[in-house]
């Protein structure tokens, strides 16, 4: 019998006339683990061996099933030890405007922040197009890491409009977020969304603590109050620790889709 003789026939015993690929098959035994609670994040899950042996599948295509699942975040996998389920990464919100502190502490882990930039500074074109300012108005500027158990999970790079909040730069953000101070007193009439992918700039690893490399989910956040601009802020989240989701109730007048 030839090696891909062998193969077909160690894969025979897991549902062979299943229209899903083995490979996804193992795959589902695995998320059938996870999501009914038998293994929680940090448990070790079976190995390819393990997998092998009980599904009746091939080594290359438990190895799949895992590399795939390592990809996705529902596995962590580490050379020579094992492999675990992965920690859910925290989600927030996008309809509405959330500040992270109030989400960390509702998941009872620890919350704090520090202001790394807190200044007046002329707006590049691309900020003063953002806020609809003319080209080398003055706006306010501020720079936060916020920390979820100690670890960086987002950064906020924050444009102000000093004509909306004229004693922006005068609060002390060692104790206030300025997300919370604009939010008393500047009611958002409305509000812009827009999530971007990709890597963080090489100061922005740096204050995230993470690697140039790592890809990154930035949220860019517009906010008007009788139609005018207030703030225009980036909140970069390593894509390794958080995630950014949403749910609602659709217009049902609204055609489906």
């Amino acid at each position: 019998m030839s090696t891909t003789d062998r193969s077909r026939s160690h894969d025979k015993p897991l549902a062979a006339d299943a229209p899903a690929a083995r490979y996804e098959q193992v795959k589902s035994h695995i998320r059938r683990l996870v999501e009914s609670g038998e293994r929680q994040a940090g448990d070790r899950l079976p190995s390819e061996q393990d997998l092998v042996t009980a599904l009746g599948v091939s080594r290359m295509t438990a190895n799949r099933a895992l590399r795939e699942l390592a990809d996705e975040g529902l596995v962590t996998r580490v050379s020579g030890v094992g492999t675990f389920v992965a920690p859910s990464k925290p989600q927030s919100t996008l309809l509405m405007i959330a500040h992270i502190g109030d989400e960390i502490r509702s998941r009872g882990h620890e919350y704090r922040f520090e202001t790394v930039l807190s200044q007046r500074e002329t707006a590049s074109v691309m900020v003063s197009n953002a806020l609809g300012l003319a080209p080398g108005a003055s706006v306010f500027h501020v720079i936060c890491v916020h920390r979820e158990n100690g670890l960086p999970v987002q950064l906020e790079d924050r444009y102000v409009n000093p004509a909306t909040a004229p004693a922006f730069l005068e609060q002390d953000f060692s104790t206030l977020r300025p997300s919370e101070y604009l939010y008393e007193i500047v009611p958002a009439h409305d509000v812009e969304h827009v999530v971007d992918a990709g890597l963080p700039t090489r100061a922005e690893a740096d204050l995230l603590e993470i690697r140039a490399e790592e890809p990154c989910l930035t949220l860019m956040r517009r906010t008007w109050t009788s139609g005018v601009a207030v703030t225009f802020a980036r909140f970069v989240h390593p894509g390794s620790r958080y995630r950014l989701g949403c749910r609602f109730s659709p217009d049902l007048s609204q055609r489906q889709g």
